[in-house]
Formats: C-alpha cells, sequence, structure tokens
C-alpha cells in the first residue's frame, strides 16, 4: 500500500496565521524587526524558499516608483531580482515585487541594523550585535516555529514552506485569478498551483458540507 506523501509543512499560514506571527515581533527590538520583514518579505513575495530569503542581498533590491493605493495613497515598491531559481531556465533572471507594508517593514529592520550592501537577513547575538554573515536558510525554520510558539500555535504545525504554500492558499481564499497569484512565487506548473486553489474551494464549497 503506497504511504502518502508527506508535507513539508502540515498547515499553510494563510493570513489569519501569518496576522498572528507578525502579532509577535510588533515591537522595535532588532529581532522583532528582523523577523517580521522575513515573515512578511518571504509571504508577499509568493512565499520564497529559505533559501532564497536566507541568502538575500542588498544588491538584489531595486527600489521602483510608488504605487497607488486606496484613496490614492502612494505606497513604497521594490523588485526582487532572484537570478536563476530552482523553476526558471539557466540563464533567466526571476523578479518578483513587494508593495506597501512589506517594504516598510523590510526597509525599517534595514535602517535599525545599518545594512546598506550585501546579506539582508542576518544573525543577531545575545548583546544586540548584528552578524556580517547571512542567517543559515535553517534559521528561517527557527524563527517561523519560534514565533508560533510564542503566538500560542503548535510549532509542530507549520514550517517555513508554509509561507510558500500560504500564499497561494490566501490568494485562492481571495479570489485572485490563479495565473495572476502564479507570478510572484513564479510556479510554473498550473497542475501543482491549482492544487491550493482546489482544496480552498473544496473547503468553502457545498459539496463538503453535505450534511
Amino acid at each position: 500500500m503506497p504511504r502518502p506523501r508527506k508535507r513539508k509543512s502540515a498547515k499553510a499560514i494563510t493570513g489569519d496565521v501569518l496576522a498572528k506571527l507578525l502579532a509577535t515581533c510588533a515591537g522595535d527590538s532588532l529581532r522583532d524587526l528582523r523577523d517580521r520583514a522575513i515573515l512578511m518579505v518571504a509571504f508577499a513575495s509568493g512565499g520564497r524558499r529559505r533559501s532564497e530569503v536566507a541568502n538575500l542581498r542588498k544588491e538584489q533590491l531595486t527600489v521602483e516608483p510608488p504605487v497607488k493605493g486606496e484613496d490614492d495613497v502612494p505606497l513604497p515598491s521594490l523588485s526582487i531580482h532572484l537570478g536563476r531559481t530552482k523553476n526558471s531556465g539557466a540563464s533567466q533572471d526571476e523578479v518578483v515585487y513587494l508593495v506597501g507594508r512589506p517594504v516598510e517593514a523590510l526597509n525599517a529592520w534595514l535602517d535599525a541594523a545599518k545594512i546598506d550592501k550585501g546579506s539582508v537577513f542576518r544573525a543577531i547575538d545575545r548583546w544586540g550585535n548584528v552578524s556580517r554573515r547571512a542567517l543559515d536558510p535553517k534559521a528561517i525554520n527557527d524563527i517561523v516555529k519560534g514565533r508560533a510558539i510564542l503566538a500560542g500555535l503548535d510549532a509542530g504545525d507549520f514550517s517555513a514552506h508554509g509561507l510558500r504554500s500560504g500564499y497561494l492558499t490566501e490568494a485562492a481564499i481571495r479570489k485572485i485569478p490563479l495565473l495572476e497569484a502564479m507570478e510572484q512565487p513564479r510556479h510554473r506548473s498550473v497542475q501543482q498551483a491549482s492544487s491550493y486553489y482546489n482544496d480552498a474551494t473544496r473547503l468553502s464549497g457545498q459539496a463538503a458540507r453535505m450534511l
């Protein structure tokens, strides 16, 4: 009998869960500012893989013209040049965009940590000193689980991959067209991406509530 495939994250980190995680890092300490930026950037950029988040460099960020938000209020925006990724071609530079709150969170961290070049997300020692080296990808997972515990959630239910699955699941809940939602995580397989949409639709649909 075939064994069911084990998910990388038991539960998707959708918008409601993300809000709980972000509430635990609403302070102004360096660690709070860093973790808030990590969570918001990783999610809003399409659910980036933990290696992409950990290895992100300032040189990959490009400030873009402001985007008009509600009531024509200008929102800060930037592009992230990912270079070659797992889903891209050998010479293709993948680009994703951030607008609004994630950009503000990222800028707050960069300003507080005085980072103007090199690795964006770095370790912080017990005395509050920011390392020059990039975080280990495993640290992104540890941050997600640590924030889940602080939020009163079961850390075993969540991992960094939950940000990736959560992005598409949240997009489905908000009824964002599939092809549009695929632009941020840079999914190339409609079949793979649509599985998140199918799960969200089935959960909220009538077929699952026959009794």
